[in-house]
């Protein structure tokens, strides 16, 4: 593992990230607590937050948000302005109106599998798969499990088509 991206660029917050080889990052990233496989190339603008794991060879394109609780497998593709999310009921305080904690909210998981493309504009919500190869279209919002070789579109997203996975 590096200690850090093989570039260099101004105005990026990097803290505590396990980088690969030959990753870099472009300016006014903010990564901190994540792992970056080998080979990945991350934006501009883009935030990838603690405990979030990208696989090798990933291209994560400007303004992306990649939050706590995302796992990249090798080869994902991330389009421009791609948001995840990670809590299915989130709010700001708790029922005694103090803001919330840690232990406040429950962290759900998602999973994108190798080769998947997300493009740009998508909204990824929390607790889903989106399978090998699979693509998501431009502005769709994923609110369920994409299958492998799927390629959905739309708010929300269904499927148009399946094509062979590799």
């Amino acid at each position: 593992m590096a200690d850090r991206p093989a570039n260099d660029a101004p105005y990026r917050l990097i803290d505590a990230v396990d980088f690969g080889e030959d990753v870099v990052v472009q300016a006014f990233a903010n990564l901190y607590g994540c792992r970056i496989g080998d080979g990945s190339r991350i934006g501009p603008f883009v935030e990838i937050q603690k405990g979030a794991v990208v696989g090798a060879r990933c291209k994560i394109s400007s303004h992306s948000f990649v939050c706590e609780g995302v796992e990249l497998g090798d080869g994902v593709f991330v389009g421009h302005g791609v948001v995840f999310t990670n809590d299915r009921y989130p709010r700001a305080v708790t029922g005694d109106g103090e803001l919330q904690g840690d232990g406040d909210w429950t962290l759900e998981r998602t999973v994108v599998e190798r080769g998947a493309s997300i493009g740009s504009g998508a909204i990824v919500l929390c607790g889903l798969t989106i399978g090998e190869d699979a693509i998501v279209g431009a502005g769709a919002v994923v609110t369920r499990d994409v299958p492998a070789g799927a390629i959905v579109a739309g708010s929300p997203a269904r499927a148009l088509r399946t094509r062979a996975t590799t």
